[in-house]
């Protein structure tokens, strides 16, 4: 391993037809910003490049009902979005867009590429219209019963119940969705991605990932094993325009949104080169064996990761692939998947109008779905808050800092130290160490879980010790004893800084630091071509941080402050109402 990491942290683009709820930023969104901040902790160049995917029928559909262009649409939720995640802490390098100048280019190259080196193929299908209008129809404005599993409300595209991708014409009693007009087929032109030509490349570099999570490495198995021909383009009026001789001036021919959003990551770091002035600088983690890329999604994205898009990438031939896959399972809600539609949901905004970004992000972390699916209740999310955060972390830093600041004003000069300190100071070490490790194979839960154990240990040694009663008798060893404790409590908060960055930087600022240990992220404009759209981005220190505290005595300790809210038992059916 290089001595400084080279690190892509590749969150998965949230969709831009509505606010994203709790469920979304438990696959994509927390777990990719506790990497980022961890690689960047321990002195790793990171770059967390992604956006909103605005592209595809899903937009199209939701702009029509509401009667607005879809641009007008996309900028309307992309601003919700842009804004939830800043207020979560997420620090994105660049967050942008799919409907971008620079990104209809970058898409429009890698299409060519594929192209000229015979990978897309030119196919007749049958397409559906609307046989009043002459429209096509995409495939998310047509339903049936689902021909595998028998669910009567299949889309065109794919069934919610069995997860199957689907093409229209395969549904049984196909119609309009949200009426009983009918659907007709007719003959149309695409190109199609070749991969079966790709297969047993696939295959063999999915192999070779015996390292993957366990569900990631089964569904991408199976799915490379009957693969087919992808349609890359749609009838579509909403998209990036084909890049050929007559199609590229087809307003209803345009890039299919599977294979354009998965080319974001590629664009986003490229945009963000550009906009630092330094427009070569992606390749440093694009086109260099040594670089680390982490991508980060729920379960429901896997294959676009695992397969679709590491099969453009062999096919373009001079692109790194995937390393890690980061999936989640699902986060429910009294045992229902979370829906918008069905007004099955929590959103963030409502979240964090109510709750601290750390109670959040802490809970979504240590109870989530990372291993599998999840239930998220009001009362866990309370007795996790009230019992982890504020009686375990939150209880050890305020005795700690209350005791050193009130008797001391500063950190303590240390006597001898037992076989108990040592101990103690020992273990802790330890642990930054092993959640290190944890954190670097993307095991949160483990890693989490290590460091509040290791919180309860400090937590003992000051309850055994009693500082507050010895500094009546023994100065000098209250002292000693409450040094041991603020050294423990920095390495503490170094652990559980890319967990709780907010309450981790008012720590750092408790314990004497006056620098940055948790940036948080900004939002900007960028422009382009007189085009201007909003990022989230930021300026985050990298220095290796990720080491045995180094707290000197004499260090002036200002007015300790609380670092959690204890909150108030909720009742679950009131809540789920005022959600």
């Amino acid at each position: 391993m290089p001595e400084q990491r080279t690190v892509l942290v590749a969150p998965a683009w949230p969709y831009a037809n509505g606010p994203r709820h709790i469920g979304h930023v438990a696959g994509f969104a927390v777990p990719a910003d506790v990497l980022a901040r961890f690689e960047r902790l321990r002195g790793s160049r990171v770059l967390m490049a992604s956006g909103t995917d605005e592209h595809g029928t899903p937009i199209t559909y939701e702009s029509d009902k509401q009667g607005v262009a879809p641009r007008e649409f996309v900028d309307r939720n992309n601003a919700v979005i842009v804004e939830d995640l800043r207020r979560l802490g997420m620090t994105y390098d660049i967050f942008t867009r799919t409907t971008t100048a620079n990104h209809y280019r970058v898409t429009q190259d890698l299409f060519l590429r594929l192209y000229e080196k015979g990978y897309l193929v030119k196919k007749t299908q049958m397409g559906a219209f609307d046989p009043e209008s002459g429209r096509t129809l995409p495939d998310r404005y047509i339903e049936g019963k689902c021909p595998i599993c028998g669910y009567p409300e299949a889309r065109g595209d794919q069934c919610d119940n069995c997860g199957n991708q689907l093409d229209p014409i395969d549904l049984i009693n196909p119609h309009q969705r949200g009426s009983d007009k009918p659907v007709e087929f007719r003959e149309t032109e695409h190109f199609f991605f070749d991969l079966p030509a790709l297969g047993d490349q696939l295959k063999e570099w999915i192999e070779k990932h015996d390292n993957w999570r366990p569900n990631v490495r089964k569904y991408s198995l199976e799915f490379v094993r009957n693969l087919k021909p992808r349609a890359i383009t749609r009838d579509l009026d909403w998209g990036v325009p084909v890049p050929l001789p007559g199609w590229e001036d087809n307003p209803h021919k345009k890039i299919y949104v599977w294979f354009d959003a998965v080319i974001g990551y590629l664009s986003a770091s490229i945009e963000w080169a550009i906009q630092r002035g330094k427009p070569e600088v992606w390749k440093d983690w694009w086109q260099n064996k040594d670089a680390w890329h982490y991508y980060v999604m729920g379960k429901d994205n896997i294959t676009f990761h695992t397969v679709l898009w590491p099969a453009i990438l062999m096919g373009v031939g001079d692109l790194d692939l995937p390393d890690e896959i980061v999936a989640s399972e699902y986060l429910n809600m009294s045992g229902k998947k979370f829906s918008t539609s069905r007004g099955q949901v929590i959103y963030v905004r409502d979240m964090l109008d109510r709750y601290d970004p750390d109670a959040l992000r802490y809970y979504l972390m240590i109870a989530g779905p990372e291993n599998q699916d999840t239930d998220f209740t009001w009362s866990e999310f309370v007795r996790r808050n009230n019992d982890e955060l504020v009686a375990t972390w939150g209880n050890l830093v305020h005795r700690t800092l209350v005791n050193a600041h009130r008797n001391f004003g500063a950190v303590p000069e240390a006597g001898d130290l037992t076989a108990a300190d040592q101990a103690l100071i020992k273990d802790v070490e330890t642990a930054l160490d092993d959640v290190a490790q944890q954190l670097q194979e993307a095991r949160f839960q483990n890693a989490l879980k290590l460091a509040m154990t290791t919180a309860a240990k400090v937590n003992v040694y000051l309850g055994t010790e009693q500082p507050w009663h010895t500094i009546k008798t023994d100065r000098a060893r209250a002292g000693t004893v409450l040094y041991v404790a603020l050294r423990c409590v920095d390495n503490l908060k170094t652990m559980l800084t890319p967990f709780l960055p907010f309450s981790s930087q008012r720590l750092h600022r408790s314990l004497g630091y006056d620098d940055v240990i948790a940036p948080q992220p900004e939002v900007r404009q960028h422009s382009e071509d007189g085009d201007s759209h909003t990022v989230i981005t930021g300026d985050y220190p990298i220095a290796n941080r990720w080491l045995p505290s180094q707290l000197e005595p004499g260090t002036k300790l200002p007015p300790p402050e609380a670092l959690f809210k204890r909150l108030d038992e909720v009742v679950e059916e009131e809540q789920a109402a005022s959600s």
